[in-house]
């Protein structure tokens, strides 16, 4: 999957300029209509060290009201968090209904950094990939917005940026010697990483990958993936008010199948004891 995309994609200013600015605004009002209809949104952030991921976060945070929105950082389990199923952690931090989570590193830390660096043994981070797709399916169903991106650069455009980041002070602090270690296994990375992709691009959990190498095209295309998503989650929840469990749009919906149904036992009732009360015909 990563060999077939054009890492040269690139967007101009001037077109950056009259696409960006506006998928910021309606990515503002979307966050008030899924709040609204009580959509709970998860986007989680995936993608090559010196990528973008950090960046695009920050745009994407610009212009959404704080009060419903939270971003997550990936940081190594806690030794609480250690006790539990590698999901656990994940499931705390998810979103209630009408808010928006941002996971900068999600759950797929299990079958990358966990996978290559060998912190579980084969055994362990094999089963994941079907566990996570379990995951993702049971967020689905419960109707929330899930949309999974990875910021996909080559090996020479992230030691670049790791040297750029290594000569800016502002920047210096990003970095590490994992990273650089890390790029010199590109290669490993990039095996996980094909393997991630193949076995958890699911129809209901799709993912992502975007070209990263220009930061322009990165949040362009990151920004117009999740305006479909949200879009499409609203149409299906006022075509279905009841895809959404816990809303309270859901709850008059399913009030009003039960008086439905009430009504329909009642009208059967009557049939029933009309049809008792008629004599029988004489042959």
């Amino acid at each position: 999957m990563l060999e077939g995309l054009d890492l040269s994609l690139r967007l101009s200013r001037e077109r950056y300029l009259e696409l960006f600015p506006p998928l910021q605004e309606r990515l503002r009002h979307l966050q008030y209509e899924l709040h609204d209809a009580e959509i709970p949104t998860v986007i989680a952030f995936e993608g090559w060290d010196a990528a973008g991921k950090g960046t695009t976060i920050q745009r994407l945070s610009e212009k959404l009201d704080p009060r419903a929105f939270r971003a997550w950082p990936g940081a190594p389990p806690s030794e609480l968090e250690q006790r539990y199923h590698f999901l656990w952690r994940y499931q705390l931090k998810l979103p209630e209904d009408g808010q928006m989570t941002v996971f900068d590193r999600s759950w797929y830390g299990r079958v990358l950094v966990d996978r290559v660096q060998k912190f579980v043994p084969k055994k362990v981070w094999r089963p994941a990939y079907d566990q996570i797709n379990e995951f993702e399916r049971w967020l689905v169903d419960d109707g929330q917005v899930l949309v999974k991106f990875f910021l996909h650069i080559s090996r020479s455009e992230q030691r670049r940026r790791l040297k750029a980041m290594k000569k800016d002070p502002a920047e210096r602090w990003k970095q590490s010697p994992d990273d650089w270690r890390r790029n010199r296994e590109y290669a490993r990375w990039a095996r996980a990483v094909e393997d991630m992709l193949a076995r958890t691009d699911t129809p209901w959990a799709p993912w992502t990958v975007v070209e990263a190498t220009d930061s322009r095209w990165t949040r362009v295309k990151v920004f117009e993936t999740l305006v479909a998503h949200m879009e499409e989650a609203l149409r299906r929840q006022r075509s279905a008010p009841s895809a959404v469990s816990r809303t309270r749009a859901a709850a008059r919906a399913m009030r009003g199948e039960r008086e439905e149904h009430a009504r329909e036992s009642l009208r059967l009732a009557a049939v029933e004891a009309g049809g008792a009360g008629l004599p029988l015909q004489e042959e």
